[in-house]
């Protein structure tokens, strides 16, 4: 009995070590991606880059984490979870040493490229570790753990990069604080399963899962990569589940919309540097406040139901702003030096949707060349081949200077704080939507022993998916206007409502073997949609014995 009663408290204090892991991996993804707006204005002043070399230096984060997408699947089949993790916060700190002793370009590109390639695994192989690790009652809320720590991350780099930003060589301290978290996550992963060892998973994940465990043992089956296109237990239509959400998710397009966060806050009466600090931190504030929603509801409404609300409110918001733009005159758009989705890398999991290059206050500017500001938002300049996308150079950094627009017609005011309202109602429909619940399902819907391969092949589609949108997107507002492009996306996110509708099937309250099962019996997605509930689902429960 007393046996019973210690193996019944172990789950206790190892939830606790599995939150730290999802919550400090997506806090280092965030600082990450946003601390090169702090550090690009006096990284520009220190080594005299031109243009390219910023847009080269803003790049190599997207060119490492590319990388890792494309490889880091077979890396967490082949040598697991948590040592792809642990791997991936060496390579981290390695970038961070590179970027903190910089003193020349190349080691700057080094050192952002190991950077962008460790987040990448990690939150890959994060999403993918605690899903396994948890019962399906914590699944949804440590997964989407994740997605708030992003967006924590953010912030926390604002606040930084505002503190040093007068500080001597205060962007080497802004690179190289992001190995605080890592170093506490790889702690936390010290006192967790390995999950590599397939006796001792075993017996780790029991106790965590009150019960419920995936299959594991002999006789398990093997797959092929190829073996995500074929019929064998539904790995196409799982494919299509996964593939579709990741498309849907870029195709509504979520990160070039909040380029204009900035210009509608200004819009509305918020002029200069708090129009930047209201898109970035009262977003980011939205943001979290939408998440810890999807975290309390994830579990309880269902996986299913908040994809449908969130995408439903992303298709009327984004609309809304379309119509508004219509009868309101707004800015058409940023010029390639100051693309607020620069420093954006969206298309990796738990993507905040912040606009991370939207800095804190601005600070006076003491090093400009030929008294020019280093950045300009008032050109409408045609950018340059490149431009627009995740590896152009970003927005207006700290020391940014926004014209001076005369106040709206009184006519207007209705209609800007109807604009500001949509955007407001993007941003949280797709950080409880979208956001958290996307990278979740991919985590729950593939077998285990293809689990990495297939998670890190949908996270390149999502990858190639931004790239085109932000590519496309200044050229598509030069054909058919930014009110037209807003409908659009509104259209786009009809269609994925639609999609979810019809092929995603609800997984809470489920095992990962049980979803395992579930897909099996199916043949194809479209059967998993409005056909099934929750309650509804009918399965059997796979036994395991403790003592095996």
């Amino acid at each position: 009995m007393g046996e019973r009663l210690r193996g019944a408290s172990r789950p206790l204090p190892l939830l606790p070590l599995c939150a730290s892991v999802s919550l400090l991996g997506g806090l280092t993804f965030g600082y990450e991606l946003a601390v090169i707006s702090g550090a690009l204005l006096p990284l520009q002043l220190d080594f005299a880059l031109s243009c390219l070399e910023q847009e080269l230096l803003v790049g190599s984060l997207l060119l490492g984490a590319l990388l890792a997408s494309l490889v880091g699947g077979f890396l967490m089949d082949r040598y697991g979870r948590k040592q792809a993790i642990l791997g991936s916060n060496l390579v981290l700190l390695a970038g961070s040493l590179s970027l903190g002793l910089a003193g020349s370009l190349t080691w700057l590109v080094l050192g952002r490229s190991a950077a962008g390639f460790a987040i990448s695994l990690s939150s890959m192989a994060c999403c993918i570790y605690v899903s396994e690790l948890v019962g399906p009652r914590q699944r949804g809320v440590l997964v989407s753990l994740y997605e708030a720590g992003i967006t924590l991350g953010i912030l926390l780099s604002y606040a930084l990069n505002y503190a040093l930003a007068g500080a001597p060589w205060g962007w080497r301290r802004m690179f190289g604080w992001a190995a605080a978290p890592a170093l506490l996550q790889s702690v936390s992963l010290l006192f967790l399963p390995a999950g590599t060892d397939e006796a001792a998973a075993h017996k780790d994940l029991i106790p965590l899962q009150g019960g419920e465990a995936t299959k594991l043992g002999l006789g398990r089956p093997r797959y092929s990569f190829l073996d995500l296109f074929r019929a064998r237990d539904n790995m196409r239509g799982r494919t299509t589940v996964g593939l579709g959400l990741v498309l849907f998710q870029q195709l509504t397009g979520q990160p070039n919309v909040l380029c204009y966060a900035s210009t509608i806050f200004r819009s509305v009466g918020f002029r200069g540097g708090s129009s930047a600090v209201l898109a970035s931190v009262g977003l980011g504030a939205v943001k979290v406040a939408a998440t810890l929603v999807a975290m309390g509801l994830v579990d309880r409404a269902g996986r299913r139901a908040l994809l449908l609300a969130g995408c439903a409110l992303m298709a009327l918001s984004v609309s809304g702003m379309g119509l508004v733009s219509f009868a309101v005159p707004m800015d058409s758009g940023p010029s390639c030096l100051a693309m607020p989705n620069a420093t954006r890398l969206p298309g990796l999991p738990g993507d905040s949707g912040l606009p991370r290059g939207i800095s804190p206050p601005p600070l006076p500017t003491t090093g400009k060349r030929r008294g020019e500001p280093v950045w300009s938002t008032s050109e409408k300049t045609k950018p340059r081949a490149g431009a627009g996308n995740p590896t152009t150079p970003p927005l207006p950094a700290l020391g940014t200077t926004f014209p001076v627009s005369p106040s709206p017609a009184p006519e207007w005011v209705l209609l800007h704080w109807t604009a500001l309202l949509c955007m407001m109602v993007f941003v949280s429909a797709f950080s409880f939507g979208f956001g958290p619940v996307t990278w979740l399902v991919l985590s729950e819907i593939y077998p285990v022993e293809i689990r990495g391969r297939a998670f890190a092949f949908c996270n390149s589609f999502n990858w190639a998916a931004n790239l085109f949108i932000s590519l496309s997107f200044l050229d598509l507002i030069g054909t058919i206007g930014l009110s037209w492009t807003f409908l659009l996306y509104g259209l786009t996110a009809v269609l994925g409502l639609g999609f979810i509708y019809l092929f995603v099937p609800e997984t809470k309250g489920q095992s990962l073997a049980e979803i395992d099962q579930q897909f099996q019996r199916r043949r194809f997605a479209l059967s998993l949609g409005h056909r099934q509930s929750a309650a509804g689902v009918q399965y059997s429960r796979i036994e395991v014995s403790a003592g095996s």
